[in-house]
């Protein structure tokens, strides 16, 4: 079987499977010049959004190794082990347990590690499981291939007419001849792979600074179990972050289930903080995204955000709130209703009532400017005033009664007007220049309303823009 693309109205061997391969059907050739190969075989379409899909699974995945990882060409993922694989018994056995649980998952992979990305991709291509110590990429690359290199085809092609099969067969020769024969390609991806130059990657997510991470013997399977380890990851990093006086803004737990498909959860908070009881309760709202589904063999816990905090001096007695009460309770509401749908108000310099304040965060709203005094607005502000049909004794005063939604209601009791003029340096359009009146009314059952009375005369509109308490 072969997968196949199409490029330029024909059609391509994208990738062969095993059995075709061993037929001689190698990836770009043409469909016809394959079935000459092989009689009996059987395509299907290739899909390249499927395979992005499917490497920036694996690179999620790999995260339980190492924070940076990224999807490299369409067949491999980078993963950088700078100072992690000790954690795993080092290179080898990290090498080892990497392929051995991608193959239960149903992938054919083989790796390599190396002290550059070039080096550690042409090793797992051409020599898979080879482990290089850093500098000694010069001698583990000397005898592949020149397709090693990741060369354009034209390229390789032109090196091997002229008898140049192999890396090590570049070594020796004129840096300067090289590059006005083949441009700066050749010679960027030989220092590369060598180490001479720096060949970056770019995380598919920014790396935290720390992380508690947990491998499992058994896969998990229940949720109090998952919980009870995500209790000892927060114990564990908040103690370090305590040793350090600084606390997390948020917080991000990953598990890695036994079928390569990763499970996350994040939480957030208003203010720094190290509490792991406080942590532990915000977690808990999000456990059910922490689904095991056929087993969790791994989990990852790292800040997403850290800042300074200081040690706080709390009273002796409990007769009065704490300061972190508040900001404990607003952070369970912004992780269990979402942070947007929890803020405060603040006073904005505006003469239109939907102008006048703006949302902050809640724990922000202390340090703003105070709201101008006298001025009485309701409870609950439409953010579009709704139209009403109104009737008053005389245009200039208040409703006698109005309908709203469908409902008729009388009023009892009427104050205002207040005249509110438009901002003509804002407001171009004419029917959104004309002043307002508001008036506060009540009506017969007690609902107590702000309305308003756009224009003059006999062409004014009455609208409904807001309720008091």
């Amino acid at each position: 079987m072969a997968l196949i693309a199409e490029q330029a109205k024909r059609l391509f061997v994208a990738a062969p499977d095993a059995f075709a391969a061993a037929s001689g059907i190698a990836p770009g050739q043409t469909l016809a010049d394959a079935r000459a190969r092989a009689g009996d075989l059987a395509v299907a379409s290739f899909d390249p959004a499927a395979v992005t899909r499917t490497l920036d699974a694996i690179a999620q995945w790999c995260v339980r190794y190492t924070p940076a990882t990224a999807p490299v060409g369409g067949d491999g993922v980078f993963l950088d082990l700078t100072g992690g694989a000790p954690l795993f018994g080092g290179e080898t056995a990290l090498l080892a347990d990497l392929v051995a649980r991608l193959a239960r998952q149903g992938f054919m992979a083989h790796g390599a590690v190396a002290g550059t990305p070039g080096a550690a991709w042409a090793l797992a291509h051409f020599a898979p499981g080879t482990v290089a110590a850093p500098a000694t990429e010069r001698a583990a690359l000397t005898g592949l291939p020149i397709e090693a290199l990741r060369l354009a085809p034209e390229t390789v092609a032109t090196l091997r007419r002229l008898g140049l099969n192999t890396i090590g067969a570049l070594y020796d020769l004129s840096r300067a001849a090289l590059a006005r024969r083949f441009g700066d390609g050749l010679c960027r991806r030989l220092d590369q792979a060598l180490g001479r130059i720096c060949e970056p990657i770019s995380p598919l997510r920014e790396v935290p600074p720390w992380r508690e991470r947990r491998d499992f013997a058994e896969p998990l399977l229940q949720p109090e179990d998952i919980a009870a380890i995500l209790r000892r990851l927060i114990e564990s990093l908040c103690a370090r972050l305590a040793a350090e006086g600084l606390g997390a803004r948020g917080l991000e737990c990953l598990g890695f289930r036994t079928d390569g498909s990763t499970a996350r959860a994040r939480i957030g908070t208003g203010r720094p903080s190290r509490d792991p009881a406080h942590l532990a309760r915000l977690f808990a709202e999000k456990l059910s995204l922490l689904d095991p589904g056929e087993g969790m063999d791994g989990m990852v816990l790292s800040p997403t955000a850290l800042e300074p905090l200081a040690p706080e001096q709390t009273t002796l007695t409990r007769d009065g709130a704490q300061p972190g009460d508040l900001a404990a309770l607003l952070d369970r509401l912004a992780n269990r209703l979402g942070t947007t749908n929890v803020f405060a108000l603040a006073p904005v310099e505006s003469h239109r009532p939907e102008r006048a304040q703006r949302r902050v965060a809640p724990n922000t709203a202390a340090r703003n400017l105070r709201w101008p005094d006298g001025i009485r607005r309701p409870l609950r502000l439409f953010a579009n005033p709704e139209a009403i049909e109104a009737e008053a004794a005389t245009p200039e005063e208040a409703p006698l009664h109005f309908t709203w939604r469908r409902v008729r209601h009388c009023v009892h009791r009427a104050e205002g007007p207040e005249r509110i003029a438009a901002e003509w340096w804002r407001d171009a359009a004419p029917a959104v220049r004309e002043t307002r009146d508001y008036y506060r009314v009540e009506d017969e059952d007690g609902g107590r309303f702000w309305l308003y009375r756009q224009g003059a005369g006999e062409t004014s509109r009455w609208y409904l823009h807001g309720l008091f308490a």
